[in-house]
């Protein structure tokens, strides 16, 4: 049987399978990314695909941390459209 890769979401603390979640890249050039193919160079950071992870993590800042930069509103819209479809 296969192991299946689980990472936890900043915002809600919940392990899910990686394929599940959103991962947030900051690249080597400091650009915030959201990384669909999951195999960006740079640091990650995971969240799972809910209206409410997204918000939380807008209150609490916890992409910023995480990343270790500003996060600009657009990442959050860009993220918000793929949760909405």
């Amino acid at each position: 049987m296969k192991k299946i890769p689980m990472r936890r979401c900043l915002a809600t603390n919940e392990s899910f399978p990686k394929k599940e979640l959103l991962r947030i890249v900051r690249t080597p050039e400091g650009e915030v990314k959201v990384d669909l193919s999951g195999k960006l160079n740079g640091k990650g950071a995971y969240l799972s695909r809910s209206a409410e992870a997204l918000a939380i993590a807008r209150e609490r800042k916890v992409l910023n941390r995480a990343l270790e930069t500003d996060i600009p509103d657009e990442v959050y819209d860009e993220i918000e459209r793929i949760i909405n479809g």
